[in-house]
């Protein structure tokens, strides 16, 4: 199955945010969600199961100069096998012009047994656009073996790379599940956010007066560090975990709160 979808938001002219396009085909429908705040907010609603093997997804969102959008799904992604040798793929381009805000907060992928996937986002952003980009992966179903995912993105700011990440898990990856990457962690995930008025994250000063990373005090299941990156004022949070629950915590508290507190006040 083949599928695209894109949803482009402008701003109104009087502080706000309306969509200007919102289209999409099974199984990428788009919906758009009363909100409380000024941030419109678009799910992603799953329209057949999967991603199946064979499948090619592609959305793309534009956040247009000054306006803000806020993109979530409505349940978690399991990527499935199918027919034997065939790979899915989901691609997500994505572009926040200047002063644009972008909340990309999606429910977990989760590689099931059997599957062969490939997602790849791709992000571009003007020097002083807001971005919060959360990202969750879960090994397996309940009590089964992780399929085979490469999980990539690129964020590029102001013109230059910000970001480059990739992650490869299952049975095709030797020693994914072992000390150097995941070390036996069953759910892995990573919130960026981007803010160039003002630092986001913990900054931890070193001796050159730049800043470190952090690790954060352990909780059970799960660990996770504060990572600043340089080349802009951005900062990646990385987390591990027993379980998709901790690790939603790990990646909400308080990351997640500070960068929707950070796209509604400064706007």
């Amino acid at each position: 199955m083949r599928a695209v979808a894109r949803v482009v938001a402008v701003a109104d002219g009087r502080g706000g945010t309306v969509l200007r396009e919102l289209r999409g085909e099974s199984p990428l429908l788009l919906r758009q969600a009363a909100t409380t705040d000024d941030i419109p907010t678009v799910y992603v609603v799953g329209g057949a199961a999967g991603p199946l093997a064979g499948d090619d997804l592609r959305l793309t969102v534009e956040v247009g100069p000054g306006a803000a959008l806020r993109v979530r799904t409505v349940a978690a992604s399991v990527a499935l096998p199918g027919r034997a040798g065939a790979v899915s793929r989901m691609r997500v381009d994505a572009v926040v012009h200047a002063a644009g805000t972008l909340l990309w907060l999606p429910e977990q992928l989760v590689v099931a047994a059997g599957c062969d996937h490939v997602a790849e986002s791709r992000v571009e952003l003007a020097g002083d656009a807001r971005l919060s980009w959360r990202e969750e992966l879960v090994c397996g179903r309940y009590a089964e073996p992780a399929g085979n995912a490469v999980v990539t993105t690129s964020v590029d700011h102001a013109g230059q790379p910000l970001l480059r990440q990739s992650l490869a898990i299952g049975p095709a990856a030797p020693g994914w599940a072992g000390p150097a990457v995941l070390g036996g962690a069953t759910a892995t995930g990573s919130l960026l956010l981007v803010d160039p008025a003002s630092p986001p994250g913990p900054a931890v000063p070193d001796a050159t007066g730049g800043s470190r990373g952090r690790v954060l005090p352990a909780r059970p299941g799960g660990t996770a560090a504060w990572l600043p990156l340089a080349g802009g004022r951005a900062a990646l949070l990385t987390a591990t975990a027993a379980d998709a629950h901790t690790l939603r915590a790990l990646l909400t508290t308080p990351a997640e709160e500070r960068a929707e507190t950070v796209a509604a006040g400064g706007r």
